[in-house]
């Protein structure tokens, strides 16, 4: 009897030893560190107000980064963040794309504009940017300053509010009234911290009209402007996170519609065909000429492959004879990348540096889509990259994000503000929002 006591008291000993000894997982508490989220506003342009497929509607705006953001962020004290939200009755906002099959190849995607529950007020045409839509007034709260189209270089224009209906849809008046500049809407009103991602389109521009319909913003400029921005946002203590301006080259818009793609495309019908020709920018110069196309060469998603092969007056097949190449719309060439990637190196070295200077948080959007084009993303058991439709991360415009995608830029932004200030807002689960929708 006594050696069954003392082996009972040996089990639990051991069952003691054992239980001291297991592992217990510590959960951070939820905390605003250094920051206060009190007043949370979002500088930015289509990136910031949820734009996607093409257009701005009210399922895009719902799944804004900013509003995911503001949502963890309530867990640690953040106040109410109110959007420019197009009504139910008018949910489809400025109209945007929708997959609705594929063709009989099972691969060519079939994309159809939504023209129907539309917040269009009316038109109007203004000397040099002709006739533009004009949406339906938004006059409440707001928090989410995402201007679809705006620059860096527009901020201070006391006139973009007039040519620009989405920023024209956010102020008092209507065209051509308006006097107010982007900067002064957004800090007429105190707030306590901010995310900025602007400067994407003093690049995107440009790349995305293949040189032929925009400009890339002047070094200097840019540089006097980020400075001016971040110096009004901060000026009453408010804290932020900016982002990096991400490589033009690694968004589906570029990369889906490939030069071998089209070329094999041509072959198969004409094996005698070697190249496609190009209307591209010489190196050093501002003058274009016709040249073969190379795989370094980036062609547009919404280049209409349906010319390939078609004579001009003179009989040359479009595409396919140097003299009637691809216009340079179309393409965005080598040159032109090697100058879009100098300019936007630039405007990073800027954001950076400016944003050091005050302290605040920064999201490097360049390294971070860039290791997703190359490597993919594995994140909460998704397998996610960068490929047109499939991937999961960019929306049927090629350009602009899904609401998984969204939701991945969001968690970005709080990993950046949580090392930067000490706090602990939760991440949101990318699992929870969908990629682009299929019929």
């Amino acid at each position: 009897m006594k050696t069954i006591k003392l082996y009972l008291l040996y089990i639990l000993a051991a069952s003691l030893l054992l239980a001291s000894c297991k592992p217990t997982v510590q959960v951070p508490r939820a905390n605003h560190g250094t920051a206060d989220f009190t007043r949370y506003i979002a500088v930015g342009n289509s990136l910031t107000a949820g734009y996607a497929d093409g257009g701005l509607y009210l399922a895009g705006q719902q799944n804004s980064f900013p509003s995911i953001i503001a949502k963890q962020m309530q867990t640690v004290g953040g106040g109410s963040f109110s959007q420019p939200l197009f009504t139910s009755d008018q949910s489809n906002g400025s109209g945007y794309q929708a997959l609705t099959g594929f063709a009989a190849d099972h691969t060519t995607p079939i994309i159809t504009p939504v023209t129907t529950k539309l917040a269009v007020r009316g038109t109007i045409t203004l000397p040099g940017l002709g006739t533009i839509a004009l949406y339906t007034k938004y006059s409440g709260a707001l928090e989410n300053y995402g201007v679809p189209g705006i620059k860096l270089s527009d901020i201070l224009n006391p006139a973009y509010g007039n040519g620009n209906p989405y920023f024209e849809r956010l102020l008092p008046n209507a065209t051509p009234t308006n006097t107010t500049d982007y900067l002064d809407f957004v800090t007429v009103k105190s707030f306590t911290f901010f995310t900025n991602w602007l400067g994407n389109n003093d690049a995107l521009g440009y790349a995305t009209s293949g040189g032929a319909g925009d400009v890339l913003t002047d070094k200097t400029t840019f540089n006097t402007l980020y400075i001016t921005l971040i110096t009004r946002l901060t000026a009453n203590g408010a804290k932020g996170a900016c982002a990096t301006i991400p490589d033009v080259t690694t968004i589906p818009y570029f990369t889906t519609v490939t030069v071998p793609i089209v070329l094999a495309t041509v072959q198969k019908a004409n094996p005698a065909v070697q190249a496609l020709y190009i209307n591209a920018l010489v190196a050093g110069t501002t003058t274009y000429a016709p040249r073969a196309a190379t795989p370094a060469d980036l062609i547009v998603l919404t280049f209409p492959t349906s010319k390939i092969g078609v004579p001009n007056a003179g009989g040359y097949p479009y595409g396919l004879h140097p003299l009637n190449p691809i216009e340079t719309q179309y393409v965005l060439d080598a040159n032109e990348i090697a100058l879009v990637k100098d300019y936007v190196n630039s405007y990073n070295s800027t954001i950076k540096t400016v944003a050091s200077s005050k302290g605040l948080a920064v999201f490097d959007a360049f390294t971070f889509l860039t290791n997703i084009k190359m490597n993919g993303l594995l994140i909460n058991g998704l397998n996610l990259n960068s490929n047109y439709i499939s991937g999961g991360i960019f929306s049927l415009d090629g350009v602009h994000l899904t609401p998984r995608g969204y939701s991945i830029v969001a968690n970005q932004f709080i990993n950046a503000i949580n090392a930067q200030y000490g706090s602990n807002i939760p991440l949101a689960d990318v699992a929870a929002f969908s990629g682009v929708k299929f019929p």
